[in-house]
């Protein structure tokens, strides 16, 4: 029900004048397709409860460690908590918040107001007078001038890479700021509207491309209170938050502290969640969901298990090959590892059968290519490309290769061989031997040994053909590391799909990202194809002709076979102790948790 409201949401939107659109005026809000689908005179958003009680303490837990609370640079493994999805933006509010009820629509926070043109050659935002940074600081203009210029030339590469494409940035008038593009771009009004604030007259700009552990200030509802490097960061309510009472921020921050307790080892980080010392445990271990909250806090409703619907696409989580090393530039070879994976009988063994298998990179979602054979639009866009896609894939029937549970399946490991047959290995002395003489084998690295189960089963069945695949676990800091400097022949990862990709899709698979340190194009892809399409995407100004271009995406990306697919869910699931609530109202995301609270003693 919620996806088919979503579909009739944005199809209504797509045909529905958009005042921004036209650039008539400034706007209180402002959507990458469509209009917003809140008034200038809205109250609060729909799924934040205005009446919820506020106080006490809420006890998050992370796996992992830390050794900075600088979340906007390259250097070090920053703190959660401080600025990310999962937590929310506690320490730094941006020019406007998103709706997570709508694809990507944006609402005010430090600016009051957005303008932009038609074609989307600049966006001007009006700074909200009451804005304040936590020491009391009005946040002005140069402020922003301040923030983008620092976050280009020493921030992470992701804020370079979208900063560097302002060709002009001035202050207009007392509370504004306007930003010119050196060419036209759907997004870049929404994802600078994304950008947190920092303040000029507290900033050493010197020093902000180092790690640091000493508190920063910013203009969001918490200040950093006490940081125990790799073990805990709290966070206290700034009771002087200037943005308590705007509409936008109504029913959110309800907690007067925040704390975020690292745990090395998953297993104690559920242990402490048991004894009550973690309120919320986002779970993400099928094998624990189905079996193991039988303990007595559940039994006596002390602890409450949930799950949530959620409208988004399932993203793809899988095995990515760093097509960087010799032994994945060969995409035959990619594709056959694709069809080696036996889900049925790790979805059987290892989760419970709780998971369906990934066959898009927008599964569950009208953004999918699986289902759809191309339209002519998207063959348009394709056409450059004539190898680009295969005719399964483009025809919209490509699936994984199915097993029979049992693990020894010969006729799906017989499928496997001959595609590495066709990749130009042969078997000899029970070794897959590739045209160079040397047997096919690569590394996968591990982040702890989070995915060990699932990348020994792989590790079992790759060995059959005489594929020799080796594990290396790591810990979080020289994960971190190799991730930001492509040291790996091979990783499990996310990569997670919004109701509206855009600009980060360049990070994670445009050219431009392959030999740039730090970014997510963990593959090393780079392919004038996928380049296009995103282009294309990005440029998209209907609907239609967005869906056209993320599905040839889909496309392009499903044939380069730089990820082995492995599975996901619809629903999302969560444990929490009873004395943390939330509202009724689930978004088009799921649930949020900055919108939660503890119930009053």
């Amino acid at each position: 029900m919620k996806k088919l409201l979503l579909a009739l949401h944005i199809a209504l939107g797509a045909i529905v004048f958009n005042p921004i659109a036209a650039g008539a005026e400034p706007s209180h809000a402002i959507a990458m397709h469509g209009e917003p689908a809140l008034p200038p005179d809205f109250a609060h958003f729909t799924y934040a409860d205005p009446e919820a009680p506020k106080g006490g303490t809420i006890n998050y837990a992370v796996q992992g460690t830390f050794d900075s609370i600088n979340p906007f640079i390259i250097q070090g493994s920053a703190a959660q908590g401080i600025l990310d999805l999962r937590f929310g933006y506690n320490v730094y509010d941006s020019m406007m918040l998103r709706s997570y009820d709508e694809p990507f629509t944006m609402y005010p926070l430090l600016a009051k107001s957005v303008e932009t043109d038609d074609e989307r050659t600049f966006v001007e935002f009006t700074l909200d007078e009451r804005a304040r940074f936590s020491d009391g600081e009005p946040v002005t203009p140069e402020d922003v001038l301040f923030t983008f210029e620092l976050l280009r030339d020493k921030g992470h590469v992701r804020y370079g890479t979208t900063i560097k494409k302002i060709a002009k940035m001035e202050k207009i008038g007392e509370h504004g700021v306007r930003l010119t593009f050196a060419k036209d771009d759907r997004e870049l009004p929404l994802i600078l509207a994304l950008m947190p604030i920092l303040p000029k007259h507290a900033t050493n700009a010197e020093t902000f491309d180092k790690s640091t552990l000493t508190p920063m200030i910013g203009s969001g509802p918490y200040t950093v209170s006490e940081v125990r490097p790799g073990e805990r960061v709290v966070l206290k309510r700034n009771p002087d938050y200037w943005a308590r009472g705007i509409p936008s921020k109504r029913g959110f921050d309800n907690y007067d502290e925040i704390r975020i307790n690292y745990f090395r080892d998953e297993n104690a980080l559920f242990e402490a969640f048991k004894k009550g010392l973690i309120d919320v445990h986002i779970e993400n271990n099928s094998g624990r969901w189905a079996s193991e909250y039988d303990f007595p806090a559940v039994t006596s409703g002390d602890v409450v298990k949930e799950t949530f619907d959620s409208g988004l696409p399932s993203g793809m989580y899988g095995f990515v090959m760093n097509t960087r090393r010799t032994v994945f530039q060969n995409q035959d070879t990619r594709r056959a590892l694709t069809q080696l994976f036996d889900f049925e009988w790790a979805n059987q063994n290892l989760f419970s059968g709780v998971y369906t298998r990934t066959k898009s990179y927008y599964d569950g979602s009208d953004l999918a290519s699986y289902g759809h054979p191309a339209s002519e639009a998207e063959k348009a866009l394709l056409a450059p490309f004539p190898d680009a896609v295969t005719p399964e894939i483009m025809a919209g029937e490509w699936v994984p290769p199915v097993s029979d549970g049992t693990g020894r399946d010969r006729a799906f490991l017989k499928q496997g061989f001959e595609a590495l047959k066709k990749a130009g290995y042969e078997m000899k002395d029970r070794k897959m031997i590739g045209p160079d003489g040397k047997q096919l084998s690569f590394e996968i690295m591990l982040k702890a040994r989070g995915g060990e189960e699932l990348a020994l089963a792989w590790q079992r069945t790759l060995a059959s053909l005489g594929v020799a695949v080796t594990l290396r676990s790591v810990d979080d800091a020289q994960y971190q590391q190799r991730l930001i400097t492509y040291d790996y022949d091979m990783i499990l990862t996310a990569y997670p799909s919004s109701l509206s990709p855009g600009v980060e899709q360049v990070g994670r698979w445009g050219s431009i990202a392959k030999d740039a340190p730090g970014t997510w194009n963990f593959a090393g892809v780079a392919d004038p194809a996928v380049d296009s399409v995103i282009d294309a995407m990005l440029k998209a100004r209907e609907r239609g002709a967005f869906v056209d271009a993320v599905r040839a995406l889909d496309r392009t990306l499903l044939s380069g076979a730089y990820v082995v697919p492995l599975y996901h869910r619809d629903d999302q699931w969560l444990a929490r102790w009873k004395r943390i609530a939330h509202p009724d109202k689930v978004p088009l995301y799921g649930y949020q948790l900055q919108t939660w609270w503890r119930q009053p003693d």
